[in-house]
C-alpha cells in the first residue's frame, strides 16, 4: 500500500501572446491549476485550465478526502471526491477540481508502477494524430495565414480555426485558410455554438466550398435536437462535432442517444480527469462514435493511446504554449503525430522557477 501523504495545489495565470476571441468569448490570459500529490517516495503532477477557485475548492474541500488513502485505489478515490462535491454541482468547477486532482493520482500511479499512464491504462496505440489548433477570430489575415500554413508545413494533416464573430467576414477567412494549407490539409471550423440552426446550416453550406470537414459546436451544445439537424441536414462529408463542455459521463451518454454528433469531444480537465475521460471512451466505444480530445494535450496524448475509438487529439496553441513553457517533456510532434517519450507517468516534470512568476494565489 502507498499511502497519499500529501497533496499541494497552487495556480498560475498565463498572458497569451496575442489577444484571442472565438465566437462568443474574449481572452487575454490562461490559468493553469496545478495539483501535486506524493505517496512512496513519488509525486504525481495533474491540472486543469480553470479559475483560480478550483483551486480553493481543492484545498477546501477534496484535499481532506484524498489524504491518506492508497495511491493504488483510484476508482475508490475519484468516487470520494465526486461524492463530495454533491452539493456544490458537478457541472462546473467542481468537476474541473476533481479532474487536477484525478490526473495527478493517475500520474502518479504509474510512477509508482514504472509505467507510463499510456501504458498503465492499456495502449491501443502508439502514437496518434493531432490537428493544429488555432486561428482566433482576433487574428488579422497575416496571422491566421502564418499559423495554420505553419503548421501544414509541419507535417500536420488537419487545421483548425476559430469563427462565428463575424460570419459574413469568415467566409473570407476560410477561404484565405484554405489557400494557406494547401489542398490535402483538412480544415475544420469551430462556431462555439455561436449561431442559430437556419443561421448555422447556412454558414455549413458556406463552409463547404472550402471544403471545411469539421464544424464543431455550430449551434449550442446544449442544443441536441439544433446539432442532430446539423448533422441530418449538413453537407456531405463535414462531420459536426461537440462534447468539450461535458462533466459527466450523462452528458456524453445523452449527446450520443440524441445522434447529436459525428465525432464526440471529452475534455478531461472538464469531465473529472482520466477517469470521466475513459468514461467517455466507453461510451463512445458502445455508440460507434469517434472520439476526439479537446486542448491539454499533454494530458490527453496517454488517455488517447488506449481509448479504442480516439481518432485524434487537439493541439491547441495557448496549452501547447503553456505545457511547453512550464513542463519538461511536454509532447512533440513527428509529421502531425504525438508519441510518449518513455518516461513514467505522464512524462512531465514541472519548472517550478520558470512557473513561479506566473503564480497567483489560492
Amino acid at each position: 500500500m502507498s499511502r497519499i501523504a500529501s497533496l499541494d495545489v497552487a495556480a498560475y495565470r498565463v498572458p497569451t501572446d496575442a489577444p484571442e476571441s472565438d465566437g462568443t468569448l474574449e481572452w487575454d490570459a490562461t490559468t493553469m491549476v496545478l495539483v501535486s500529490v506524493a505517496a512512496g517516495g513519488q509525486t504525481g503532477i495533474g491540472y486543469t485550465y480553470a479559475d483560480v477557485s478550483a483551486g480553493r475548492l481543492i484545498a477546501s474541500v477534496l484535499k481532506p478526502l484524498v489524504a491518506g488513502r492508497d495511491a493504488m485505489e483510484i476508482p475508490a478515490i475519484w468516487h470520494a471526491m465526486v461524492h463530495g462535491i454533491r452539493n456544490l454541482g458537478r457541472p462546473g468547477v467542481a468537476s474541473m477540481a476533481v479532474a487536477a486532482v484525478d490526473v495527478a493520482l493517475w500520474d502518479l500511479k504509474a510512477r509508482l508502477l514504472g509505467l507510463s499512464v499510456a501504458d498503465l491504462l492499456g495502449r491501443a496505440r502508439q502514437s496518434l494524430a493531432a490537428y493544429g489548433s488555432g486561428g482566433f477570430t482576433s487574428y488579422d489575415d497575416a496571422q491566421l495565414e502564418n499559423q495554420l500554413g505553419g503548421w501544414a508545413a509541419e507535417g500536420f494533416g488537419m487545421v483548425k480555426m476559430k469563427v462565428g464573430r463575424d460570419p459574413d467576414a469568415d467566409i473570407g477567412r476560410m477561404r484565405r485558410a484554405r489557400q494557406a494549407i494547401g489542398p490535402d490539409v483538412q480544415l475544420f471550423a469551430d462556431l462555439n455554438g455561436a449561431l442559430s440552426r437556419k443561421r448555422a446550416l447556412a454558414f455549413a453550406e458556406q463552409a463547404a466550398m472550402q471544403r471545411v470537414a469539421w464544424l464543431e459546436e455550430p449551434v449550442s451544445s446544449n442544443d441536441l435536437a439544433g446539432l442532430r439537424l446539423m448533422r441530418d441536414r449538413g453537407p456531405v462529408g463535414m462531420d459536426i462535432t461537440a462534447g468539450e463542455y461535458g462533466f459527466d459521463a450523462r452528458y456524453f451518454r445523452d449527446m450520443l442517444a440524441a445522434g447529436a454528433v459525428d465525432v464526440l469531444q471529452a475534455d478531461a480537465t472538464r469531465c473529472a480527469g482520466i477517469t470521466g475521460f475513459m468514461f467517455a471512451s466507453a461510451l463512445c466505444d458502445a455508440f460507434e462514435t469517434p472520439l476526439s480530445a479537446h486542448c491539454a494535450p499533454a494530458i490527453h496524448l496517454h488517455p488517447c493511446l488506449a481509448a479504442r475509438k480516439a481518432v485524434h487529439l487537439e493541439w491547441f496553441h495557448d496549452h501547447v504554449r503553456i505545457e511547453n513553457m512550464l513542463f519538461e517533456g511536454a509532447p512533440v510532434p513527428s509529421g502531425g503525430r504525438i508519441g510518449t517519450n518513455g518516461a513514467a507517468g505522464l512524462g512531465l516534470t514541472f519548472k517550478q522557477a520558470d512557473a513561479e512568476p506566473y503564480r497567483v494565489a489560492i
